[in-house]
């Protein structure tokens, strides 16, 4: 080896030294309570600005509040402990079917239209329909913001919450949504409730108008391998879409089992 490569990879061995030694990029501190929420805030809108986010909506992020009675239901989801019976009891099953038949029929052309682009049947989407907003009545009226912002400043889950804060910084920014959109507690928003990285991924329209929000559904389970004509109860093919939907396993068997009902697949006992 030559004496210049000698210098030359001396040098390139302390540089890598140097850089080792030195503090890594700070990121904005998470916290366990409302104290150092203002702190954060800034921090993390510095960061956003560097990754692209523009003034609109920083200035709306700026604008959040710490969100008490989002961190409050975060820590108490006891509903997704029951049994199965327990869960579509609390969840008013027997009413979200008797509703959903109904409104299949009524809503023919809707559910028509949607099964011939993505394949899905009217029985599943309506029963998340039902489950997640009781039919388009009960959507949520917490800041959709203030509840994300608050979940990625929380240090229980700040990774998910972060990807999510800046899908939804992005939807502000493009007008999708805005710092007065309001939601349900985790900062879901429309009919049947979808997190800010879903609709950039997949929504098909304002999710407040039932239409585009089963649409948006339906394009959803499609991308998470819904399969046209097979079956979606445990154990068939698109059971595993029902599932990338939402986590919680009595959820997932309570929506498989209302829409097998709602599609006229037979009744409690025949699904499970």
């Amino acid at each position: 080896m030559t004496k210049g490569r000698t210098v030359a990879t001396a040098m390139i061995g302390a540089t890598a030294l140097l850089l080792s030694l030195m503090p890594a990029a700070h990121a904005a501190q998470c916290g366990n309570g409302p104290g150092g929420y203002e702190a954060w805030k800034r921090e993390f809108s510095a960061e956003a600005q560097g990754k692209g986010i523009g003034q609109t909506a920083i200035s709306a992020l700026m604008q959040t509040n710490y969100a008490s009675a989002t961190i409050g239901a975060d820590r108490s989801q006891h509903s997704f402990s029951l049994s199965l019976d327990q869960f579509l009891a609390k969840r008013g099953a027997t009413t979200i079917v008797a509703r959903g038949r109904s409104l299949k029929q009524s809503q023919a052309a809707i559910f028509a239209s949607i099964e011939q682009r993505y394949g899905v049947p009217p029985g599943p989407l309506i029963a998340i329909w039902g489950m997640e907003t009781g039919f388009g009545s009960q959507r949520g009226n917490q800041n959709m913001l203030s509840s994300i912002a608050t979940l990625a400043y929380d240090c229980r889950r700040p990774e998910f919450f972060t990807e999510q804060l800046y899908a939804a910084l992005k939807l502000v920014d493009r007008g999708t949504l805005s710092g007065s959109t309001r939601g349900s507690m985790h900062g879901e928003v429309g009919q049947t409730q979808f997190m800010p990285k879903n609709i950039l991924a997949y929504g098909t329209g304002n999710l407040d108008v039932a239409a585009n929000a089963l649409s948006s559904t339906a394009n959803f389970l499609k991308a998470n391998g819904w399969r046209a004509g097979a079956g979606y109860q445990p154990g068939e093919p698109n059971f595993a879409a029902i599932q990338a939907w939402n986590a919680a396993g009595v959820y997932q068997k309570a929506i498989a089992l209302m829409g097998r009902q709602i599609d006229g697949g037979g009744g409690a006992a025949a699904a499970r």
